[in-house]
């Protein structure tokens, strides 16, 4: 069998596939990479400096990781002759004895799912939590046992090379142009987003975000129980915010579940993340008590909308997290003004005009970064003054220019990280880092 790619996923899959009996061969497109003696005591045979084709057409089994796409050249021999091809997720959950709670959406994945799993824990439940959130499904499998709720971030890379992926629960959170640098076009990735319900029955659960049109569209056909959330309330029946509680809705009346006040996080989009976990958890058996208990000092996780210090009455806010147009938007709206967004870096698509209508109400200025800075000055130039910053350092200090006393520099870069950066991550710990610098000088 064959896993191509040596990042977690693809790691964790060789090692199952290895434990099972499996002879494993792992090919990775670099020469080297973190881990490889540990693969090879293990007995897995290792590929490096590309992906061959022989190699793939010649085994019974390809396994993907996430971030390999599969309509590469590489792949089509395997394809002729039939060999089957499967991510890293379809292969865990078929080993998987518990019962899977998936979340998906282009935003708010990795909240809800972290949140979800606190409140199930809470309710004393027998939780682990994995996916797209850092920990591979695979890494799990040993250790599942019947009565394991295995709570699993799923992505659209992860779901579009599912064949018989079936969560007991699952939840679309929103759909928004993304990953248009992956996907051939919105169509493909929508359809990869819908495989969520693809094999779920009638004795599953579907929460679908009623305030999402594309959502509500694609998943009509869903064969599980469809369950409704709606962050706007315009829904008879499911979970809505309802005054100043979480609510669930049935002909009979409405439950109070969770009250607003224990919600500590900031934006209401963030608010949304908490009424689809609050939704699962409900319907997987969790009391009231359990989830206000799970809420309380929650305060979110690194990189998403992440209070990052304070200088002389401005504050920062590292969002960097917030890879997509839909995100950033998001972000911005959740200040009443005062907003100097840092935006920027490598382009996925989507339409960064979309910004202009937030950055109107609320904005002061954006600071442009990475290569999509001049995307970035031609859609926002106008509606509020857009400087250039040659690194993050650069961008601090031009934020804090910018913001005067009152305002909020928001780390909002509706953009990958991967010109300056390795990921995400690295970009919100240099976001902080500056910031930290720039108090010490200020204060010097």
């Amino acid at each position: 069998m064959v896993v191509v790619g040596a990042a977690r996923s693809g790691v964790a899959a060789a090692e199952l596939l290895a434990k099972r009996g499996a002879l494993v061969t792992l090919t990775e497109s670099r020469d080297s990479f973190e881990g490889a003696d540990r693969l090879q005591a293990a007995g897995i045979h290792l590929e490096l400096g590309g992906h061959r084709r022989e190699t793939l057409a010649a085994t019974d089994l390809v396994v993907v990781s996430p971030g390999v796409p599969v309509d590469q050249p590489v792949f089509d021999a395997a394809r002729e002759r039939g060999v089957e091809i499967i991510g890293e997720l379809e292969l865990a959950s078929r080993w998987i004895r518990g019962r899977m709670l998936a979340i998906t959406g282009t935003k708010g994945k990795s909240t809800t799912t972290t949140l979800l799993g606190r409140m199930l824990d809470a309710a004393g439940r027998r939780v682990l939590v994995s996916g797209n959130i850092g920990v591979p499904l695979s890494a799990q499998v040993e250790v599942s046992t019947a009565e394991t709720l295995h709570v699993v971030e799923t992505s659209s890379f992860q779901l579009e090379t599912t064949t018989t992926f079936r969560p007991w629960i699952a939840v679309w959170l929103n759909f928004a142009d993304d990953h248009l640098d992956r996907h051939p076009s919105i169509e493909s990735y929508v359809s990869a987003k819908a495989r969520i319900f693809a094999n779920q029955t009638a004795d599953d659960w579907a929460l679908i975000n009623a305030d999402d049109a594309v959502v509500t569209a694609r998943s009509t056909g869903a064969r599980a129980r469809h369950v409704r959330f709606a962050l706007s309330g315009r829904i008879t029946g499911g979970f809505v915010v309802d005054g100043e509680w979480i609510v669930k809705r049935t002909a009979s009346g409405a439950a109070r579940l969770v009250p607003l006040a224990a919600v500590e996080l900031t934006g209401r989009h963030m608010l949304n993340n908490v009424l689809a976990a609050t939704a699962a958890a409900s319907i997987a058996g969790a009391t009231p008590q359990a989830m206000t208990d799970a809420l309380r000092g929650f305060r979110g996780l690194e990189h998403v909308m992440e209070p990052a210090g304070e200088v002389r009455g401005v504050r920062f806010v590292n969002d960097s997290k917030a890879t997509n147009v839909e995100a950033a938007r998001r972000s911005i709206e959740s200040f009443p003004g005062g907003v100097v967004a840092i935006i920027g870096g490598r382009f996925k698509g989507g339409d960064l005009r979309k910004l202009r209508e937030p950055l109107s109400a609320c904005g002061r200025a954006v600071v442009a970064i990475g290569e999509a800075t001049p995307l970035v000055r031609d859609a926002l130039s106008g509606v509020v003054p857009v400087v250039e910053a040659a690194s993050m350092r650069d961008a601090v200090e031009r934020g804090y220019e910018a913001a005067a006393p009152g305002g909020v520099v928001l780390l909002a870069p509706a953009c990958a990280s991967f010109d300056w950066f390795r990921d995400y991550a690295e970009r919100g710990r240099a976001f902080k880092e500056e910031v930290l610098r720039l108090k010490n000088k200020v204060r010097g």
